[in-house]
């Protein structure tokens, strides 16, 4: 448990310091969060891929592949964010 500074003996600086730190804290602490939520889904997405979409090779057809087509547009969404391509180009 952490203790908080005393506002009326503490100077501003001390306090400006301390809530900047524990501001940098709670950030690490949800970007950590958030970037395991993507691993696990990446994780469900690979492993859905490597079984071929739950789709048997009698299955396929086009409602499969439009499926899939779908499934790409949303993913080329994410990664043409993450890697500033498409419509996200600098």
């Amino acid at each position: 448990m952490t203790t908080r500074l005393n506002p009326i003996t503490t100077p501003r600086h001390e306090l400006r310091a301390e809530k900047a730190r524990r501001n940098k804290e709670a950030a690490l602490a949800a970007f950590i969060g958030k970037k395991a939520e993507i691993d696990e889904m990446l994780a469900r997405l690979q492993a859905l891929s490597a079984d071929h979409f739950n789709c048997a090779p009698d299955e396929a057809g086009w409602a499969m592949v439009g499926t899939l087509e779908h499934y790409a547009s949303l993913l080329k969404r994410i990664t043409d964010s993450a890697f500033g391509e498409g419509e996200h180009a600098r």
